[in-house]
């Protein structure tokens, strides 16, 4: 695509146009991150430590230990390894206690 859009000096959504494709084909394929697996690592290590702690705590605790992470990166991962966890279920209260 970038040597149509040099030889003919157009633009790219032109360039695809004439091609008959889409501009969404011309992106760049993202990456994973050199370091995701050890980041994975240590995320599901601290989830099995700290059981009922979210991602949002999760992250402060990374950030507060020395590690360089976004909580949006976190949550990706929590989501991906199924750490979610349901909520809590409150007590009820227990009616015939208090009946007389």
């Amino acid at each position: 695509m970038d040597k149509v859009r040099e030889k003919l000096g157009v633009s790219e959504r032109r360039a695809c146009k004439v091609l008959g494709q889409h501009r969404s084909v011309q992106r760049p394929v993202a990456q994973p991150r050199l370091d995701e697996d050890i980041v994975t690592a240590a995320i599901i290590a601290l989830g099995r430590r700290f059981g009922r702690y979210g991602y949002r705590r999760i992250t402060a605790i990374m950030n507060r230990v020395g590690w360089r992470i976004n909580h949006k990166r976190v949550e990706r991962i929590w989501r991906r390894e199924g750490l979610k966890l349901p909520k809590k279920q409150p007590k009820r209260g227990r009616l015939w206690l208090n009946d007389g």
